[in-house]
């Protein structure tokens, strides 16, 4: 150091001798290259230890440092996010725990607990499906009610439910509540209703009932029933079996038989063909022919009604010149034949309606005759086959029950059942 500093004190004094010496003669010396030595970096001094060398951290180039800007605004924008997530995760768990407890709120009506059908809820799919096969409601014991109507005459009747399907609140409180208080109640979407209904017009509600025990059952008709029963034999249409139960029901009948061979009774379409008929008067069903004797009193008559297949083949003038039971399409062989109008409902009464198809059994034509009972048949116009089970079956049901009251309001006493 002390010789560099020596070296410039040189250069400087021989410079200004230099100007001395030229100012006379006007001569201009060039200095630049004197100076060069002033413009000069200070020497690095190096120690000959590795360890003690200074160690500089070189400084980040441009590029570097905008990277690193770009981490740090990078960093910054994730821990506000994180933050601002959080708080929304928190706002949406705490709107979730307000949306639970406002459903849990909702889910009672007037104290009475019910479910809300999930999207891959198939309870109602899977109850309907198996509740119309006549196996599985004689194996389980249950059996399906649609509308409020015949859901309200089951329960009127003492009849359990388990499981009720709704589509909405108003549904739901058009039925008795305090009846359903140990029944499942879930709510369903109208449109699952829809599917699996069998109305035109669903009225959204559907129900799951154990199968009715007739002597378990508070019937309304017992106070206005009389000394009359039907017996059906073969009857395997749901629509004319609903008709006949619903006709019975008006009548008043003491009771309903129905023998092997007829269709369910607790068959969708017999249902609501029956319109309530089956929770106002005792029927009993898939009856062999003794059971059904044993139901009837000991001074009943039997009288049988059924379509003859000899109408068929008779023509138009046999019908007109001849008033044979025969004649109009209802027969009998053993039995002697009455028309519908005359008289004989005088005691405790029994009608067979035969079936359309297969028509009357032979046991029922025995029953007649044991009975002393009588073929009823119903005249009709020559050229028009016979009526039908469910229409001949209110013919002669109304007519039983004009004579039976005629007897009782003549005599001015109830027959005895």
């Amino acid at each position: 150091m002390a010789a560099c500093m020596r070296g410039i004190m040189y250069l400087v004094s021989i410079e200004r001798n230099a100007l001395l010496l030229t100012r006379g003669s006007c001569v201009i010396v060039e200095s630049r290259r004197y100076v060069r030595g002033l413009r000069r970096k200070p020497v690095r001094v190096l120690f000959p230890d590795a360890d003690t060398q200074l160690k500089t951290t070189p400084k980040p180039q441009p590029a570097e440092e905008n990277v690193m800007r770009q981490r740090k605004v990078e960093t910054l924008k994730s821990t506000s996010e994180r933050v601002e997530d959080g708080v929304l995760v928190k706002a949406r768990i705490n709107e979730r725990s307000a949306a639970k407890q406002s459903a849990v709120l909702k889910d009672y009506v007037d104290g009475l607990h019910f479910e809300r059908a999930s999207p891959g809820d198939k309870r109602l799919a899977r109850l309907v499906s198996v509740a119309r096969s006549r196996t599985f409601r004689e194996h389980q014991g249950k059996i399906l009610l649609e509308g409020r109507r015949l859901i309200c005459d089951a329960m009127a009747a003492g009849a359990t439910p388990q499981m009720v399907f709704f589509s909405t609140v108003e549904r739901l409180r058009e039925l008795p509540l305090d009846k359903l208080k140990r029944a499942t109640l879930v709510k369903v979407k109208f449109e699952d209703i829809k599917i699996w209904s069998d109305l035109v017009a669903p009225q959204g509600v559907l129900a799951i009932f154990a199968r009715p025990d007739p002597s378990r059952l508070n019937f309304t008709n017992k106070g206005h029933s009389l000394p009359l029963s039907l017996i059906c034999d073969n009857i395997r249409d749901p629509g004319n079996l609903g008709t006949i139960l619903r006709c019975a029901a008006a009548v008043g009948c003491h009771n309903v038989l129905l023998s092997k061979g007829c269709v369910d009774v607790w068959e969708p379409k017999v249902l609501r063909g029956g319109m309530g008929a089956h929770f106002r008067l005792p029927i009993l069903h898939n009856l062999e022919w003794d059971a059904i004797e044993n139901h009837l009193s000991k001074s009943v008559t039997i009288h049988v009604a059924d379509r003859s297949r000899e109408a068929e083949d008779s023509n138009a003038t046999a019908l007109q010149n001849s008033s044979k039971a025969v004649d109009y399409g209802w027969t009998s062989t053993r039995v002697g034949s009455k028309a519908y109008y005359e008289s004989w409902a005088q005691a405790p009464t029994a009608i067979v309606i035969g079936g359309e198809t297969h028509g009357l059994s032979v046991e029922a034509v025995r029953l007649a005759e044991k009975t002393a009972g009588h073929m009823l048949y119903i005249p009709v116009v020559p050229g028009v086959d016979s009526l039908n089970s469910a229409m001949a079956a209110s013919i002669l049901l109304f007519e039983g029950r004009k004579q039976l009251l005629k007897i009782s309001q003549t005599s001015q006493k109830k027959i005895k059942i």
